[in-house]
């Protein structure tokens, strides 16, 4: 199983500070996952392969977007002041 997700920032600046909130989650997962985050310009890229369990699969595309999100909320009470 395979998930590619895109994510658009308005700034450069907003896409890093999102690869860096999540990058850390992707340092050391278990064996038959590969999580990778990268930024291209305001785009934020993230690949999840899994070869194990579907429940594995869903359990860290939920974690990304959990993390992607309290990334966002945290940028935009700091952006918003």
């Amino acid at each position: 199983m395979e998930a590619k997700i895109l994510l658009s920032y308005k700034t450069v600046r907003e896409a890093e500070a999102v690869v860096k909130a999540v990058s850390p989650d992707n340092v050391r997962v278990p064996q038959g996952l590969f999580v990778k985050t990268t930024r291209r310009e305001k785009k934020v890229f993230t690949m999840i392969e899994c070869e194990t369990r579907l429940q594995t699969f869903m359990a860290t595309v939920d974690d990304l977007l959990s993390a992607v999100s309290v990334a966002e909320r945290a940028l935009s009470t700091v952006t918003d002041r």
